[in-house]
């Protein structure tokens, strides 16, 4: 790996893996409705200009928006919601740590629609892995755990949404002859839209002006929704998406020290054991043995927009 595409590399770790922290604080201005539709709305402002000044089209035919405006909502809408929802009782560190799952519920999913029927050993055993892992973040033996929470299980839920959408996704959008860039932007306007029609499902209320939310929402829309793409892209291209997805395992740790530092949120021995069990599961699920061709089924962000949150 070069020195700018490991630059790039750390940069996307930095701004995905801190996205948990935006939305938390974010929160003490905003409600998770309001919270989502900006985001979505200053991405999609970042990354249609770029592509229209590439010189790409906006897909024309009703199907794919039709698929575009699904991918939204189970990609986007839904997830970004219920992260936000979520994050109202736990600590934006748990968050990150949850979302990890997300490879894990990529493979069940498409193995239980037949889109991807590899059976290995390693794959077997990391799904395993993960979601004892899953359990052991939850600690559900503590009943006064905040993680064991209905905030816990929305999140949870995201990550199993966004699971779905890069099932989606892959069987309905890709490879389709529109640009993965073109396929992001469209998806954020669509995504918006859902939004402004979600709005008196909490979006009228009066948001409170502070400048730690106000600066938190734009910094999660223009720079975590928005350039995080761009540069995702661009290590892509220079490095292939295998050295990209290496991002899968970066972003609980960015989540688990930002939420320590920047607001002091507890970092506790089931959470680091549970992150260690799933993201080791996440590496056997995405092992590749000699005999096998099928593509991991990690989320490595190559098609569409998935950025966590």
């Amino acid at each position: 790996m070069s020195r700018g595409s490991l630059v790039r590399l750390l940069m996307l770790a930095l701004l995905w893996g801190s996205g948990f922290l935006w939305i938390k604080l974010a929160l003490r201005g905003f409600s998770p409705v309001q919270i989502v539709l900006v985001r979505l709305a200053l991405g999609a402002l970042v990354l249609v200009p770029i592509a229209l000044h590439r010189g790409l089209r906006f897909p024309t035919d009703r199907r794919t928006w039709g698929h575009l405006f699904v991918a939204a909502l189970v990609a986007n809408a839904i997830p970004y919601t219920l992260f936000a929802v979520g994050e109202r009782t736990v600590d934006s560190n748990v968050a990150g740590v949850i979302n990890a799952t997300t490879p894990l519920w990529t493979a069940l999913f498409a193995f239980g629609v037949g889109t991807d029927r590899t059976a290995t050993w390693s794959r077997g055993l990391g799904l395993t892995l993960g979601f004892v892992g899953t359990v052991l973040i939850f600690t559900p033996w503590e009943s006064a755990n905040e993680i064991a929470s209905w905030g816990g299980v929305a999140i949870l839920i995201a990550s199993a949404s966004y699971g779905i959408s890069y099932v989606y996704m892959g069987r309905f959008l890709a490879n389709r002859g529109t640009s993965p860039i073109m396929l992001s932007a469209t998806q954020l306007a669509a995504g918006t839209l859902l939004m402004v029609l979600a709005l008196p499902l909490g979006g009228f209320t009066a948001p409170q002006w502070r400048l730690d939310a106000l600066a938190s929402l734009v910094i999660l829309g223009i720079l975590g929704t928005g350039v995080a793409y761009v540069l995702n892209y661009r290590l892509i291209g220079d490095e292939g998406p295998t050295l990209a997805s290496i991002t899968t395992y970066l972003l609980p740790v960015v989540a688990v020290i930002l939420g320590a530092l920047v607001v002091a949120e507890p970092v506790t021995a089931p959470m680091i054991g549970g992150m260690l069990l799933v993201l080791g599961g996440v590496a056997l699920v995405q092992r590749r043995t000699p005999k096998s061709t099928t593509k991991a089924t990690a989320p490595i962000r190559t098609e569409t927009v998935h950025d966590a949150r």
